[in-house]
């Protein structure tokens, strides 16, 4: 699986004032060359979330990705935990720092080199899996550009305000596109299109975005159904046992 890389830039700029001003874009995100109805409903979707607030106070996601690994993120760290399921290999990496420990088939490694290869590892699959359960709350990222395309259906049948987003210098792979269906009724994030490039008249993927539950302590808004995948075991909890970001 492609990995979808976003690597953030810093770059002054205020995004045009929306309905939800709590919603502040990322530095670096391109304001001026978004459409200011496409910045109103990624605000909308962050609302429908659950808001920039309650995400912001979510210290911890953990969840099973596609039943190829686990991942445990704290977000006020940047410290990341991921343990394969089809091979024996681990990695903590701090995604702040580029900064942790590998395992492989049960042996801590302490090659210099050996640990940069797997910690750039451990970084890309984050940043990939990551994508794929917390993207409504990215919209109005480092580098991201919104368009918006219209009304449209998703292939379930529901009436959608269509976005385009790409993204301005950024990341290995910036010719990226994605076309995503926000849900006119509930605001929410239903379906997406992934495009490898960005003169592409046809999507690499489509899968929708489906199973919305509400997490606790903090109420936010996750879904993990993606048609033929699912991100499993989702959860949010205020603590982590004690050792869950070492692996020796």
């Amino acid at each position: 699986m492609r990995y979808l890389i976003i690597i953030a830039l810093f770059w002054a700029c205020s995004p045009p004032k929306t309905k939800f001003s709590a919603n502040p874009a990322a530095p670096g995100f391109d304001a001026p060359g978004s459409d200011i109805r496409a910045i109103t409903i990624a605000d909308e979707v962050m609302q429908a979330q659950g808001g920039r607030g309650a995400y912001d106070a979510v210290r911890y996601i953990s969840w099973n990705f596609f039943g190829a690994r686990t991942l445990v993120w704290d977000k006020f760290t940047g410290n990341v935990r991921i343990d394969w399921l089809k091979k024996d290999q681990k990695v903590v990496v701090n995604i702040q720092n580029n900064t942790g420990q590998v395992m492989l088939n049960g042996v801590a490694q302490t090659h210099p080199d050996s640990i940069a290869k797997y910690l750039n590892i451990g970084k890309e699959v984050w940043i990939n899996d990551s994508y794929w359960l917390v993207m409504p709350f990215k919209l109005k990222d480092s580098g991201v550009t919104l368009k918006y395309l219209g009304e449209g259906k998703t292939e379930s049948g529901l009436d959608a305000d269509i976005l385009q987003m790409t993204f301005k210098s950024v990341g290995v792979t910036p010719d990226n596109k994605y076309h995503i269906w926000v849900d006119k009724s509930s605001k929410l994030v239903r379906q997406w299109a992934f495009f490898e490039k960005f003169a592409d008249e046809k999507p690499r993927f489509t899968t929708p975005w489906d199973d919305y539950k509400t997490f606790s302590p903090i109420p936010v808004k996750l879904s993990g159904n993606r048609g033929k995948n699912a991100l499993e075991s989702i959860q949010t909890p205020q603590t982590v046992p004690a050792g869950t970001f070492l692996l020796f």
